[in-house]
């Protein structure tokens, strides 16, 4: 174990944002990289805006990615509690110890801390040397009584022994107040990390809470995978020196590091997120990928009528597992297994029965599908071949109308594949369909 100890501190105000899941991750990747303890710290002092639910979403968004926190709520450890708003007694106790410095002062009911006028300076472990001036003394306890965030933030960091401060760019203009505090208690100052900021997909500014894919809950409910999330993370401001992007998160933690870390500003793309997610996705064992598929599934009613029986399942979920980007394309791209008969896409139909004879090769299929071995694709293939072959044909003169007539579109798994798990009644009942409509 190394004195190294981090903190993410969010606010349970809202549902979590991806910076937010950002920040929390380089925080853990550093305390996983050089054998820290990542501390989880609620900042929950805002009694009119927290609310438990959002609370719930900090701790199952960090446990899905994957997050785990060594010291904090749920799991304690020494320097509890980990809710600022149970906090109170140790707040009051270093006010006190700011009182008897003479840096503090009342004005209008509020206590005021004295700054020094003298220069700040922190060594940024990721913006280098960083100097700035506080112009003017600031309240750290409101009229009401409640500590300000600056002083909590302090205060727990030198009371829970917060080595490293790994925060966004956006709290950098905060820190010579808080090296000002830290001077006037007489502790150490952390060592700062100012992370580069995320910015929307379009356009100026960061991204906010309100922009598209801003919300971790949103990748939850559409069926990415934590893992590519994570990895899509790492990347938004960090990148190892080698290039790679797709990496398993045991070599993240082993190649993460601050200096690696960039300072320009991070834009979000959404498509190679999905990219990656794809990636992931098409990875996975074919077990884990179904169970994965059916739960998303069943969460999203698919099966609101009747679940069908496992292995037809299976066999749908396993042979579209190569041709869907996300789980939350599955629904559109099995659901003509799972109905009696399928409509053709009329642009579809129009472009393939007007090549050749269609529906002459339609028929043809469909007389010689009780001939046709379906004990696996290739047997199915070589029946199909051989058709082709009996007529002067190309196969795919029948593949095409076929798929037409099996899944109602003209692209989708291997062809064979989806007339092997159809199977032999449902097919001859789909060509028979769409001979009779056509």
């Amino acid at each position: 174990m190394s004195n190294v100890r981090v903190r993410f501190a969010p606010s349970p105000t809202g549902f979590f944002h991806i910076g937010s899941a950002r920040t929390a991750l380089f925080n853990w990747l550093y305390a996983r990289h050089t054998g820290g303890v990542f501390i989880l710290r609620i900042e929950d002092t805002d009694k009119e805006r927290n609310s438990e639910e959002y609370l719930r979403v900090i701790y199952d968004s960090l446990t899905w990615l994957g997050l785990n926190w060594d010291e904090g709520p749920i799991v304690g450890g020494e320097c509890g509690p980990y809710r600022q708003s149970e906090r109170a007694h140790i707040y009051r106790e270093y006010l006190e110890k700011l009182k008897a410095t003479g840096r503090t002062y009342e004005k209008e009911g509020a206590t005021f801390f004295k700054i020094s006028g003298q220069p700040q300076v922190i060594d940024d472990a990721i913006r280098g040397r960083v100097e700035r001036t506080e112009e003017k003394d600031f309240i750290i306890v409101r009229s009401d009584g409640n500590p300000v965030f600056h002083f909590v933030n302090v205060v727990d960091d030198i009371a829970m022994q917060v080595t490293h401060v790994i925060r966004g760019e956006d709290h950098l203009s905060n820190t010579s107040k808080h090296t000002e505090l830290f001077a006037a208690l007489g502790a150490p100052l952390p060592i700062y990390a100012h992370i580069p900021l995320i910015l929307k997909q379009q356009g100026a500014g960061k991204m906010s809470k309100r922009d598209q894919g801003a919300l971790i809950e949103e990748y939850r409910r559409r069926g990415f995978l934590p893992e590519a999330l994570v990895n899509f993370l790492c990347l938004l401001g960090w990148s190892p020196k080698n290039d790679l992007e797709k990496l398993p998160i045991a070599e993240i933690v082993r190649l993460f590091d601050l200096p690696a870390v960039h300072q320009g500003n991070a834009r979000f793309d959404e498509k190679k997120l999905s990219h990656m997610n794809m990636s992931y996705l098409h990875a996975l064992p074919v077990e884990d990928y179904v169970w994965l598929a059916t739960a998303y599934l069943e969460r999203t009613g698919f099966f609101a009528t009747a679940k069908p029986e496992g292995s037809y399942l299976r066999n749908v979920l396993a042979l579209c597992q190569v041709k869907v980007r996300s789980l939350e394309e599955l629904p559109a791209a099995i659901g003509y297994f799972f109905t009696e008969s399928v409509s053709p896409d009329p642009k579809a139909k129009e472009k393939i029965f007007a090549k050749g004879d269609a529906k002459a090769r339609l028929q043809e299929f469909a007389d010689a599908l009780p001939r046709a071995d379906f004990g696996s694709d290739a047997t199915l293939e070589q029946w199909l071949h051989a058709l082709a072959t009996q007529n002067g044909m190309q196969t795919a003169d029948y593949i095409h109308p076929g798929r037409l007539a099996l899944s109602g579109g003209s692209a989708g798994p291997t062809f064979y594949g989806v007339l092997r798990v159809l199977g032999r009644e449902r097919a001859q009942a789909r060509a028979v369909h769409l001979l009779r409509s056509a």
